[in-house]
């Protein structure tokens, strides 16, 4: 039996920003990503293996996508109006009954591919609920000065089960095949759904009553477009996170073909990517920049490397150099974008907020691959990288010109006395602040 001595001893241990909710949150991440990432990887063998080929695992992923795009916005403002944690768990739910039942189309005969399409669809929806809940649960679990320490030691967890789930299900999918990497997902997601439905929601206040579901989504673009310093990165990062993609999943696999010997020399660029958001993650419990936009915006400048080291091309060691500081880097933005958005949006406009980032950052993905192969036959493939290089230098170079995004600094006051301060006085203060000297994914 534990005695209370022992119970108080491990509560010593445990820092006092890790409360209990996010510690139940950061287990539940570690679970559904340690699951999720090996299913990706499994989901495409399985389309592979039931005769498919290389259009049908895209036509997959598109139906995966184009629900995630729909609902995203609705998902937001859902999770504004109603206790997050309940949002999340019916998610979860979903996403559990969907894999389970593709495992078992696998595992039981040849599943036809408009029923794998479907799933994932149900999966895809599943995510567009989940994600703004859980970003406005994350938020409203921290306070104080350590929410960027405890931001990052979350992302840390993700990524670390993000590279270990992937490594597994690679090589269970090997041994096992497909179906059963999808049944240990689903199996993921009932582990983590029964996690958050034990999120303690007593802190946030009672969500008033509103307009309907459009005012509530109008009153998320308006806290949206009403600061500058939000939009003009999640412009950004439409484009930056677009072009990333295409070079990394389009260009990529095809200068490991032709220049760098086979897929090895990408796959190890990738594990070292990995590596540098841990890193990054590490760096940033540490450091707190005071003035948290442009440190994070500075560090999107590396993103257009990659894009550089594939035109050049770097040897496989170089460009895994490279891939590692970008992962660094990006880690150093997405610690203090999230650190921002946390001090910044009301509580109760966070997930609403964090669907229009989240819409922004993956929209034009789906655009950007499409075009990748067009740009190759139009420009010649090193034309075509050596421009999303540009492209992600000139757009970083042009939101540094934004005040807002030079000028926001890092406070000390606490969630609750900062969310009784009206937006514009919150931007005077930062300002002020800032007077002594002078986003998205």
């Amino acid at each position: 039996m534990t005695s209370p001595t022992d119970a108080g001893l491990r509560r010593a241990r445990r820092p006092a920003w890790a409360g209990r909710n996010y510690t139940l949150l950061t287990a539940a991440a570690i679970a559904t990503n340690l699951g999720s990432q090996g299913a990706l990887i499994a989901s495409a063998f399985a389309v592979l293996e039931s005769g498919g080929d290389a259009g049908d695992v895209g036509l997959v992923a598109a139906a995966r996508t184009i629900p995630l795009v729909l609902f995203l916005l609705v998902g937001g403002a859902l999770a504004d109006r109603l206790p997050r944690h309940r949002v999340m768990v019916a998610a979860n739910t979903l996403n559990c009954l969907s894999q389970a039942a593709f495992a078992a189309l696998v595992l039981t005969g040849d599943p036809l591919l408009w029923q794998m399409m479907a799933l994932a669809a149900l999966g895809g929806t599943g995510h567009a609920f989940f994600s703004p809940a859980s970003e406005g649960m994350l938020m409203s679990s921290v306070s104080g000065e350590q929410a960027g320490r405890a931001f990052a030691l979350y992302r840390m967890s993700m990524h670390g089960a993000g590279i270990g789930g992937a490594a597994l299900g690679g090589a269970l999918i090997a041994v096992l095949g497909p179906g059963w990497v999808l049944a240990i997902d689903s199996a993921a997601f009932l582990v983590a759904g029964s996690l958050r439905a034990f999120l303690d929601v007593s802190h946030i206040p009672a969500r008033a009553p509103g307009g309907g579901m459009l005012a509530d989504l109008r009153d998320g673009w308006r806290e949206f477009v009403g600061r500058p310093w939000l939009w003009t990165i999640v412009v950004q990062f439409a484009v930056v996170n677009a072009v990333v993609v295409a070079a990394e999943a389009v260009y990529g696999p095809l200068v490991a073909r032709d220049e760098l010997g086979g897929a090895g020399p990408w796959g190890l660029a990738l594990a070292a990517f990995g590596a540098g958001t841990v890193g990054g993650a590490l760096v940033m419990m540490r450091w707190k920049p005071r003035r948290l936009l442009l440190a994070g915006t500075l560090c999107v400048f590396p993103l257009a490397l990659p894009s550089a080291g594939l035109a050049v091309p770097l040897p496989a060691v170089g460009l895994a150099l490279v891939m590692f500081l970008t992962g660094l880097s990006v880690e150093v933005f997405g610690v203090s974008w999230m650190t921002a958005l946390h001090q910044e949006i009301p509580e109760e406009k966070l997930s609403r907020v964090s669907a229009y980032d989240m819409l922004g950052s993956i929209g034009m993905i789906p655009v950007a691959t499409a075009l990748a192969g067009p740009a190759e036959s139009a420009f010649g493939r090193s034309t075509a990288l050596w421009g999303c290089s540009a492209l992600i230098v000139l757009l970083t170079a042009a939101v540094l010109t934004v005040p807002d995004v030079r000028r926001l600094t890092r406070r000390r006051t606490s969630k609750t006395e900062r969310a009784s301060v009206a937006p514009a006085a919150a931007a005077a203060v930062s300002a002020d602040a800032e007077s002594a000297v002078g986003r998205p994914g």
